[in-house]
């Protein structure tokens, strides 16, 4: 099972919907991304926020187009899409995909980016990834990875999350590394490519973000 979630980042940054609809996957709306699937033609299961940013014949669209609707009061310790992580993660899908979730607010932003980390420090081996129309973005403790070519995200950056990343190791990459040691703020690692169809990355201490990119 794939749980896909829809906050509600500007539309113009969303990735084509349509691509990630299977029989496996789930959809769930956060705040205004509820009301986005629906006019999408997209069935959420569930919808959670505090939905703020929609107007009254929205929320009335949504009560009516999706049957549970977990509302929350504004003020609160979680953000709305944090509230419909934590309930994604309890049911222990496959993978996890976070749409709507870039471009817009900063601080919204950064949050997101930051909630990749969640299942890493929880000890939970449900991937996640952040999705849009240029990037994806997801998370890695250390070990050793397979990467593969893909022609729509062709550029690979790999970014800190700790003080440090320690003994980073490419191969088959454009611009090869061998246990390197990565600080926190380093740039080194922006915009790298395969050579070939397939590569590895590996590390043995901190934690990694991946994002693959396109023009």
């Amino acid at each position: 099972m794939i749980i896909n979630i829809l906050a509600a980042g500007p539309t113009e940054n969303l990735a084509d919907l349509e691509n990630y609809q299977t029989e496996d996957d789930r959809w769930v709306g956060v705040d205004k991304g509820a009301m986005i699937l629906l006019s999408k033609d997209i069935q959420p299961i569930m919808a959670f926020g505090d939905f703020d940013s929609v107007s009254k014949n929205e929320m009335d669209k949504i009560k009516q187009g999706v049957s549970q609707l977990n509302r929350f009061k504004p003020e609160k310790d979680e953000t709305d899409m944090e509230l419909a992580l934590n309930w994604a993660l309890q049911q222990e899908p496959d993978l996890i995909r976070l749409f709507g979730a870039t471009g817009g607010r900063l601080d919204h932003f950064f949050a997101n980016v930051q909630l990749l980390v969640k299942p890493v420090l929880q000890q939970q081996a449900i991937p996640i990834e952040i999705i849009d129309d240029k990037n994806i973005l997801y998370i890695k403790n250390p070990g050793e990875y397979s990467i593969g070519k893909n022609s729509l995200h062709p550029y690979i950056s790999f970014i800190p999350m700790t003080m440090a990343v320690e003994a980073l190791t490419l191969t088959g990459f454009k611009y090869p590394l061998t246990n390197r040691h990565i600080p926190f703020g380093s740039t080194l690692c922006i915009s790298n490519e395969l050579l070939d169809d397939c590569g590895t990355f590996s590390f043995t201490e901190g934690i990694l973000l991946v994002i693959r990119s396109k023009d």
